[in-house]
């Protein structure tokens, strides 16, 4: 007779991730259409949401119903699907039982709070109405680091790193950056030094909004993405949200210059989109699938931004995409784009030139960004850098590394919204994400030659059924590490994301 333990685990698994997925529709409502006056029920309601789904993932009867799976051999044979996700479950719940419900009720509380702080301090300007709640989001994060412990021979920020991308730890991250940051340091100063000059002015037209959110979603149709299960809204922040089965929404922000900013964000978004769509969390229209198991999550963070990464800048940056969207732009946007070629558009994209704000940067320096903020909030976890000198520390690294004058502290330490509801240890995904980007790029281009031209006729299919496979399908079967070495035959290296810049930067500057 087949063990009910199994189904009665997976049952009480899609439970908690029910009520985590009320929380995160929550979240997402706070982001975009909740009025500010909603904002003290709000965090009362999260509070309450994140305590009822942390006594799910943590219950006594979950923990005996995975014990019994774990001593089952039907279910841990090597390889095995049964064996991933009870591997991944056992992690999950080890994790969850770590942390006192006070703390995850109070983090989802005074975060919910503090988003709320840090757009009215984001908006003014007005770092020091933000520092109470900065304070307060590093005190608990640093406590609920406290709580997971850090690894033997590593620190407290690992601990939280291991929430976003499990297994690496701050030391292997610099090991990563150092040598990185002092190749794309070079890389940037040779494109200072070019003598070709490449001109932006067809980013430069003012373009309505609405017409942008109508051509954004065109381009996120092209990609695949299903806005029959998901939807585009405008929010302070970009972000994406895999709410549930059949429901992932997408947010990005306009203004009306640059449009290729509100561009690249959506497909940015989008490409996380696919990549939730994509997870088997639904079979069929009806049937939830492996909602709630691990199965049915991304791997990691950082695989998660090569999918956004790759379809931002990889397609979205490239001659054959250009070739395809310009005449939709120029139909959709403006005609005053007629004037412009795709080589235009491909050069004004892929300028390289320190700026100050992180979502909106180029290729070339776009990771010096996600290492400042990765040494800054490392240093705060520490204690070795107090909340109150962030803005110094921040506006003394601009300087360090791209060569730039912060302004004002909205387009300084405050443009972020990560750090208000805790995400401390996630930045460093996004380069990881490069990375990941670059080297799965290599292997797709060499399994389908015929991408580039696909690509300029609006064809997107063959490289979403190519990630589909390789990566969204198997959920988190394997780790990260694993999952590139099997996908590109090779393990992850910074080569590939470098040849790609140095390969880009030698075609429109010349070098």
């Amino acid at each position: 007779m087949a063990s009910t333990h199994y189904p009665e685990l997976k049952a009480l698994l899609r439970e908690a991730a029910l009520m985590n997925s009320v929380s995160s529709l929550l979240d997402w409502d706070q982001e975009t259409y909740m009025p500010h006056a909603a904002a003290p029920m709000r965090s009362d309601q999260k509070s309450l949401v994140a305590t009822l789904a942390h006594e799910r993932r943590t219950s006594p009867r979950l923990g005996e119903l995975l014990a019994h799976c774990e001593s089952d051999k039907s279910l841990t044979k090597a390889d095995s699907e049964s064996a991933a996700n009870l591997r991944e479950i056992r992690r999950d719940y080890d994790l969850a039982t770590k942390l006192p419900k006070e703390l995850v009720a109070e983090m989802a509380k005074v975060g919910s709070q503090a988003q709320e702080a840090w757009k009215v301090a984001r908006a003014a300007s007005d770092f020091k109405a933000f520092l109470p709640w900065l304070t307060k989001m590093f005190d608990l994060s640093r406590k609920k680091a406290e709580c997971y412990g850090a690894p033997a021979g590593g620190e407290l920020y690992d601990a939280l790193l291991n929430e976003y991308e499990p297994g690496i730890t701050a030391k292997e991250i610099d090991a990563i950056f150092t040598p990185l940051r002092k190749d794309l340091t070079d890389l940037v100063a040779r494109v200072a030094a070019s003598k070709t000059k490449v001109s932006t002015k067809c980013l430069e037209l003012r373009i309505d909004p609405t017409q942008q959110h109508a051509f954004g979603q065109a381009v996120l149709a092209a990609m695949g993405f299903d806005l029959n299960a998901g939807r585009l809204d405008t929010t302070a922040h970009p972000f994406c949200s895999g709410l549930a089965a059949g429901d992932t929404r997408l947010t990005t922000r306009y203004r009306d210059e640059k449009f290729t900013d509100a561009l690249y964000g959506t497909m940015h978004e989008g490409g996380h989109g696919l990549y939730e769509q994509g997870l088997p969390k639904m079979d069929g229209e009806k049937d939830a699938g492996l909602f709630g198991q691990p199965l049915a999550d991304a791997v990691s963070l950082g695989i998660h931004e090569s999918q956004s990464r790759m379809w931002e800048n990889f397609v979205g940056r490239s001659k054959p995409f250009w070739k395809w969207a310009l005449p939709k732009a120029q139909k959709t946007l403006s005609p005053k784009l007629k004037k412009f070629e795709v080589k235009d558009l491909f050069a004004a994209v892929n300028t390289v030139k320190p700026s100050l704000i992180r979502v909106e940067a180029d290729e070339g320096t776009y990771n010096m960004h996600v290492m400042i903020r990765f040494e800054l909030e490392r240093a705060m976890l520490q204690g070795d850098l107090a909340p109150k000198d962030l803005p110094e520390a921040w506006n003394a690294r601009y300087k360090d590394y791209l060569g730039i004058d912060v302004p004002d502290d909205r387009r300084g330490c405050l443009q972020d919204v990560h750090w208000s509801f805790g995400l401390v240890g996630y930045f460093p995904t996004y380069t990881l994400g490069n990375l990941y980007a670059a080297q799965l790029w290599e292997k797709i281009n060499a399994d389908l030659p015929d991408l580039s031209k696909d690509m300029g006729k609006g064809k997107f299919i063959d490289l979403r059924e190519w990630l589909g496979t390789n990566i969204h399908r198997h959920g988190r079967r394997y780790r990260a590490s694993e999952l590139c070495q099997r996908a590109t035959g090779k393990p992850l290296s910074p080569t590939h994301l470098l040849q790609h810049l140095e390969t880009k930067a030698a075609v429109v500057y010349g070098l």
